[in-house]
């Protein structure tokens, strides 16, 4: 905005006193001092009010005027409540610099002065940030994209003091502003996606506002550039298809309270944002299509050449400068929806793809280097490993099943909303096409254990077959609830009534392999006593403890209750 403009609007009640010939400068902020040296707060184009507080005789005012200069403020603005009319000698002495000087009359406050023009040059900047945005997207809509959406996070630093975010629906950040501190805490982005889902899945009206640890988050989705920017996702159906594959725009501010304006603009930044959403997705097409080859051979019991020589294809768009030909992975994974039967296999793969982002992710370079496929129910990964040493099997390297899940629990917990699940199942790394047909086969498998077990959101490794946890999630539950309650019911109900501690000391027994010594001390508990409470137990169950076939049964009754 103007000087003029500030000497025009009567309600300020600003009389000028020298610098008719500088109203046209611009101001570009506002700062309140009664510093005799306010240099190190200013940086340029301020208007400074100051109630004269720092004057103590004629000789302060030029030295004082001189520091504003030099700091190129745009104009003073002395007030009138302490000394009457503004001293003659600082007339002069902004005469002398060719400073702008306002008085302020003593029944206007400074703090109507600073909401005025605070007000008017945060409107200004909106609307010239608006028209960068509105270029930039017009920009990356018809060409490459200019920087991504990190330019335009630093658009709203710099012109609107906003610190912002690009967050996954998993919580991961995918861009965000240079130079603004640190950045926001790994638990913070999961609870704002968690907060982000769970009002979508709701159709909650966006932008969202969420308060947390002292500071409020204000939360705006990312939909496909043809979307509507401010509708919802949509209700049953469609939310479910983009509730857990939409990115989210976190700002730290409490826009509840802002202009249309305001929100127009952020809305269209979004939009922005939503631009190169879509061209991460048409990069990853190459990628797709290569694991959509791959599976189908496989599925289709082609012969290991021909497999083979697909993998060669894709190992270099995978892993550019690998070399030799990595060890592969295979995650399989799959969206269930309550009363829905619909296909699932499009949402289960951009799950995947964003799932699968953190535990690779060694750099810019490798944080998306994974080839999802889709059936009509799941979706099949290929991830590439470098290659392991020939004194391993590559069973101790690659993705484990519980670090996928380890970030990404609640926020698609909140996503899910109680009618959804998804569940991964994870092989161990083989490397050869011989043995990608059993590496997929045995990644099935796991997701069927994942699947047996409680919970939205659950994943097993390729570990887990070749336990006994394979085998106990498929017993139908009134076996295991009849298996259970005959072994265990009696020590439940004992220990209730005289709190013994059977339970606990038959799991610390078995633990410890039927060890006397090993037990007791385990427990702290002198071996006599370890030994009346193992009789107790064989006495209440009618079992005996040191027969296998009893330990093996004890063990798998507390493994299922």
């Amino acid at each position: 905005m103007r000087l003029r403009a500030l000497l025009d609007t009567d309600a300020l009640g600003l009389k000028l006193l020298g610098g008719e010939g500088e109203l046209d400068r611009s101001v570009r902020g506002v700062m309140t001092t009664d510093l005799r040296d306010p240099s190190r707060y200013l940086s340029g184009g301020e208007l400074v009010l100051s109630g004269l507080a720092w004057r103590r005789d004629a000789a302060d005012s030029d030295p004082f005027v001189r520091i504003l200069v030099q700091a190129g403020v745009a104009a003073l603005a002395a007030g009138e409540a302490e000394l009457g009319d503004v001293p003659e000698d600082l007339v002069v002495a902004c005469a002398r610099h060719r400073l702008p000087l306002f008085a302020v009359h003593e029944s206007v406050a400074f703090a109507t002065i600073t909401e005025h023009v605070v007000r008017q040059v945060s409107g200004e900047r909106a609307g010239d940030l608006a028209a960068v945005v509105d270029r930039h997207r017009r920009m990356m809509t018809s060409g490459p994209a200019g920087g991504g959406p990190d330019v335009v996070l630093d658009l709203l630093g710099s012109d609107l003091d906003l610190r912002a975010w690009v967050l996954s629906p998993t919580g991961r950040p995918v861009a965000g502003p240079k130079d603004a501190g640190p950045a926001l805490p790994t638990e913070v982005c999961a609870k704002l996606a968690a907060e982000h889902l769970a009002a979508t899945r709701t159709g909650r009206r966006a932008p969202h506002r969420v308060p947390l640890g002292g500071t409020t988050y204000s939360l705006f989705p990312v939909r496909g550039t043809g979307r509507a920017p401010r509708s919802a996702a949509g209700t049953g159906r469609d939310v479910r298809e983009t509730v857990l594959s939409e990115w989210l725009l976190v700002v730290e501010a409490d826009a509840g309270d802002w202009a249309e304006e305001r929100l127009d603009l952020l809305y269209g930044v979004t939009q922005l944002i939503a631009v190169e959403r879509d061209r991460r997705d048409a990069a990853r097409t190459v990628r797709r299509r290569l694991a959509q080859e791959v599976v189908e051979l496989v599925q289709t019991g082609a012969a290991p050449a021909e497999i083979a020589a697909r993998l060669r294809v894709a190992a270099p768009v995978l892993l550019p400068g690998l070399g030799a030909a990595p060890h592969w992975q295979v995650v399989v994974a799959r969206v269930e929806w309550e009363d829905d039967e619909a296909e699932t296999g499009p949402v289960a793969q951009t799950l995947l793809e964003e799932i699968l982002v953190d535990p690779l992710a060694t750099g810019p370079e490798h944080s998306d280097r994974i080839a999802v496929a889709h059936t009509g129910e799941e979706a099949v990964a290929l991830v590439p490993l470098p290659a392991v040493s020939t004194e391993h099997d590559g069973s101790e390297t690659g993705i484990l099943a519980d670090a996928l899940l380890e970030s990404v629990r609640e926020p698609l917990s909140a996503g899910l909303d109680g009618d959804g699940r998804v569940t991964l199942g994870v092989s161990a790394a083989v490397h050869s096409a011989e043995g990608l047909r059993g590496a997929l086969e045995e990644a099935r498998h796991a997701r069927r254990v994942a699947a047996a077990r409680p919970g939205r959101v659950c994943a097993a490794g390729h570990q887990e077959l070749a336990s006994h946890v394979l085998l106990l999630p498929f017993v139908p539950d009134d076996v295991r609830r009849a298996f259970t309650a005959r072994l265990l019911d009696p020590l439940r109900d004992y220990d209730r009534r005289h709190r013994a501690e059977l339970i606990p000391t038959l799991e610390a027994f078995l633990d410890s392999d039927g060890s006397w010594t090993r037990c007791a001390t385990r427990l702290h508990l002198h071996v006599n006593t370890l030994r009346y409470r193992v009789g107790r137990i064989e006495q209440l169950t009618g079992r005996d403890l040191s027969r296998l076939e009893d330990k093996l049964d004890f063990f798998l009754a507390l493994r299922m209750s």
